[in-house]
């Protein structure tokens, strides 16, 4: 039987749920990178990048090409890049709403607050 639609998204937004594995994204879609490269942007340890770099590449998200010693990594295409670009649209929008809240929560206090002498 099928996996449903909804199913197979849910499982491939499970996958993409880790900083690290979103951050490797942001960075590909840029431009292809060496790991060498990953490793000095992110600050972690060699086995964790390799470990998430597998995920990513297990689920068809990135491509490596080897040349000797040297891994490159890049997106598989360019629609992940696009999802990228979209998440932090979306986040921006939700972040500003957030702030205009705040903003009329912080003019409801001062208009609630006594004037002090």
């Amino acid at each position: 039987m099928p996996v449903p639609l909804y199913q197979a998204k849910a499982e491939f937004f499970r996958m993409l749920g880790h900083p690290t594995r979103i951050r490797v994204l942001e960075l590909l879609g840029d431009g292809p990178r060496q790991v060498k490269d990953l490793l000095a942007d992110l600050g972690i340890e060699a086995s964790n990048l390799s470990h998430q770099l597998a995920v990513l590449r297990r689920a068809g998200i990135v491509v490596s090409a080897r040349e000797g010693s040297t891994a490159t990594y890049a997106l598989a295409g360019p629609d992940v890049a696009d999802l990228m670009r979209a998440a932090r649209r979306i986040l921006t929008e939700m972040l500003a709403g957030q702030v205009e809240l705040l903003d009329t929560l912080q003019d409801a206090q001062t208009a609630a607050e006594p004037e002090r002498l």
